[in-house]
């Protein structure tokens, strides 16, 4: 006889009135605010409370734990629904989405069947709280990849528990699972709080920074029965568990905050409705949301989530402004009406099969369907892209060389390269070869482009992306003035000595002693020297004395470059959508970098660090451009793609050969 974990099972209808205000949060700041609610954090909260009540009630009654019967029913509740949203994005996109977003979107579509949606987004250095970033109709579909995930970290944590405890009989089974869970609950918070601190656009991603919302659930659940309070004090409780969840979005600024410990408070207000409803009370808030209105709304709750997202980034790639009440209302109950009829016509009669004797069957044809979606978006992906000309033609796409050559600049904006579908992959061989690092990643990894033999120069790019750009343009140059260039360099790690703990220091102090360890050999370092940004006038104090230590005490020559305008929303994209003047016009709309350059205000420069402006290049008549010379010039935002950098090349020799002469 195995050992029963006493956990307390029953009907809980104020879950489906609190799954749809989840719902309904997450659709209402999505839509009108544009920020996060807190929304997603009481779903997982409801995940884990559900699955390890679930877990644990089917070990109590069978004394088993097997992976089939728990994955198919998650499958029977979880695909139908996701197959349906995903199948109406993939047709939509190919007939309503400019090609660069719908692209993205198919990319995205494989990691949404599949549940690696969060690490799509995460490496792709996607930040879900931007408003100035185009979003995917799938890019909400992150937190369902958590879920999944979660759900196998789930079975493994409790096929470990449920096998100690078969072994060890006379162990207290909820002893055991309150110390598992709680431990989980602290590392994982532990982590999440430092990550946010440190990449916190990484943060929103991580599955292991949402673990600890996930063990919350889970310890309640183990737990509830044993939380006494009186009727009072549990009626106060749950309506201030609502209240203080309804606000969570209004209250903190969760832009820069979340999933830090700051998500514990929408946690805890959801930990609080949970516990009020469990006691049977007249006015408590479990007579709200567990009113039969609510518990019929709750059963959409999944769908609405579904389809709130799909339905608003449809409407504002061809409409950018926020919607109206009627709009915003409108895809409400659009997302209302769909969930209605997936739930009905698809989720029901699947539900009701019996898993018990085609479960194979159900779960190939849940797989069959995932492959035969992503089969045909790599077929429409590698039919319907154009490539770059392998010859490229300097004097048809002159690109920055116009300028250097004072050529007359006439943009044909039905003529560039490269094509929109093809410029945001345009990066740096860095990015390919993986040697350009994430910020997580503080080990440093040296690449080697250009003459990496009997090589008479060597060039050092050391920095952040902004540095990683400019390979392409050392590159154009490197056989012809028998150059080795070595490649350093980190995602969003500025190459600065202000940088107190984490993998950006670690990468910082790894690239400074490699520059020391190998200076005999090393003739320039080239870096990004200031940000682009109308805020910083001056260049931050961290990276002025790391380029001048570079300079002074290494004694290696720097030329450090000033860092190109950055815009705050994707160029490449809003042409494709909006046309070549609107573009111009939103780029205008932009406050300017300074005129004088930031390195002129510094009070102390190195006589070894060279600062070099190339902002001219970027703008015609004293106006930005996002083509000039027939060549676009950004991948995104603010970063050059390697095009534009190669007709770069010509300028930055100039310069790059004079320094390394003097």
């Amino acid at each position: 006889m195995h050992q029963q974990i006493t956990l307390e099972k029953k009907f809980r209808p104020e879950i489906e009135g609190l799954r749809i205000v989840a719902a309904l949060l997450v659709a209402v700041y999505h839509i009108w605010l544009g920020r996060v609610s807190g929304g997603v954090d009481v779903f997982f909260v409801i995940s884990g409370f559900l699955i390890t009540t679930s877990i644990v009630s089917r070990y109590n009654r069978t004394g088993e734990f097997r992976f089939l019967p728990y994955i198919m029913n998650l499958l029977k509740r979880l695909l139908p629904s996701v197959i349906v949203v995903i199948s109406a994005v993939i047709m939509l996109s190919i007939f309503f989405l400019p090609r660069s977003i719908a692209e993205k979107t198919f990319d995205e579509t494989i990691a949404s069947l599949f549940y690696f949606q969060n690490w799509q987004l995460a490496l792709s250095n996607t930040d879900y709280l931007d408003r100035e970033q185009m979003k995917t109709p799938l890019e909400h579909f992150w937190a369902m990849s958590i879920q999944g995930q979660f759900y196998i970290i789930w079975f493994l944590l409790f096929t470990l528990v449920f096998f100690i405890l078969k072994k060890k009989a006379r162990w207290n089974g909820v002893k055991l699972l309150n110390m598992v869970l709680g431990s989980l609950f602290i590392l994982s918070l532990g982590y999440s709080i430092y990550l946010t601190e440190v990449n916190q656009p990484w943060a929103y991603f991580d599955v292991s920074t949402r673990v600890w919302e996930f063990s919350l659930g889970g310890l309640l659940a183990v737990n509830l029965s044993r939380i006494k309070i009186t009727g009072l004090m549990g009626d106060i409780l749950g309506w201030l568990g609502l209240a203080g969840l309804l606000l969570t979005g209004i209250i903190f600024d969760v832009s820069t905050m979340f999933p830090g410990y700051i998500a514990l408070w929408p946690m805890l207000c959801a930990a609080a409705i949970l516990i009020s409803g469990n006691m049977e009370t007249r006015f408590g808030v479990k007579s709200f949301l567990g009113s039969k209105w609510m518990m019929t709304a709750g059963g959409l709750a999944f769908g609405l989530y579904l389809w709130h997202w799909v339905l608003l980034s449809f409407y504002q790639y061809h409409n950018p402004e926020t919607p109206g009440l009627l709009t915003g209302l409108g895809i409400i109950g659009l997302s209302f009406m769909l969930s209605w009829l997936v739930t009905r016509y698809v989720e029901q009669p699947i539900r009701s099969m019996d898993i018990g004797v085609k479960p194979i069957l159900l779960l190939s044809i849940g797989l069959i369907t995932n492959l035969l979606i992503a089969g045909g978006i790599y077929y429409y992906h590698q039919a319907s892209v154009p490539s770059t000309d392998d010859d490229f033609n300097f004097n048809e796409y002159p690109g920055a060389w116009a300028i250097q050559q004072n050529m007359d600049i006439e943009t044909n904006p039905d003529d560039y390269l490269p094509t929109v579908a093809e410029a945001k992959e345009d990066m740096a061989d860095s990015y390919d070869d993986g040697v350009h690092q994430t910020r997580t990643q503080g080990a440093l990894k040296v690449g080697e482009y250009g003459v990496t033999e009997d090589h008479d120069h060597t060039i050092a790019l050391v920095g952040s992306s902004h540095s990683a750009h400019w390979l392409g343009a050392l590159q154009q140059f490197a056989d012809e003035e028998n150059i080795r260039i070595i490649n350093m360099t980190q995602l969003g790690s500025r190459f600065s000595t202000k940088h107190t703990s984490g993998p950006q220091k670690e990468w910082n102090d790894n690239a400074i002693k490699y520059l020391q360890d190998h200076k005999e050999e090393i003739d320039l370092v080239v870096a990004t020297a200031d940000v682009g940004l109308a805020d910083y006038p001056e260049p931050p104090e961290g990276m002025v004395e790391q380029l001048n230590r570079i300079g002074d005490d290494i004694g290696i020559p720097v030329m450090a470059i000033r860092d190109n305008q950055r815009f705050g929303f994707n160029i490449v994209e809003h042409l494709e959508q909006y046309g070549y003047e609107e573009t111009r016009k939103k780029m205008a709309e932009i406050e300017p970098i300074a005129e004088t350059a930031p390195w002129d205000r510094v009070e102390y420069k190195s006589p070894n660090v060279h600062p070099v402006d190339y902002t001219e290049y970027f703008m015609v008549d004293g106006e930005y451009e996002p083509i000039i010379g027939n060549v676009l010039i950004y991948y995104d935002g603010g970063h050059i793609n390697n095009t534009y950098a190669t007709t770069m090349g010509p300028v930055l020799k100039e310069d790059v050969m004079r320094i390394m002469e003097e």
